[in-house]
């Protein structure tokens, strides 16, 4: 458990509730669908990649679109790594694969694919949060 709470400004308590997502993420248990854990890892990526918006004082709109998030993060100058990008394949656990029957259901290969991009997007915020700003050159 975290044992302190942050201001809801600060980058590092969203960044710390991208690492709860991702934690719950992490543990397929009896009974649970891989599309809810993949939900939280999508949650993990976006709260990440938002901890960086707000680290630049970026307002930025209460969406699930990853790309458009990440184009977001993009226009602050912020070096995005190519494998970053690949968070925008996450925006679909978002929303529809939460209901029954709209796709079908997610393979064990999804699943670790969608961890592993989780982390990557993760990893690379608290870089950024913790190290400072890595901007690229224009």
């Amino acid at each position: 458990m975290i044992a302190k709470r942050l201001q809801p400004d600060n980058p590092r308590e969203w960044l710390n509730r991208a690492k709860s997502s991702f934690v719950k993420a992490q543990y397929p248990a009896e009974g649970v669908y891989l599309e809810d854990l993949c939900f939280d890892a999508q949650q993990a990526a976006e709260k990440a990649i938002k901890s960086i918006l707000i680290f630049h004082q970026i307002r930025f709109p209460y969406i699930h679109d990853l790309a458009e998030l990440i184009r977001l993060v993009v226009e602050t100058g912020e070096l995005v790594p190519e494998n970053i990008y690949r968070a925008a394949s996450l925006t679909r656990f978002a929303v529809s694969m939460r209901y029954p029957g709209v796709i079908e259901p997610v393979t064990m290969d999804e699943y670790q694919e969608a961890l592993k991009i989780a982390k990557d997007v993760i990893v690379w915020a608290e870089e950024i949060i913790e190290h400072g700003s890595r901007k690229s050159i224009v």
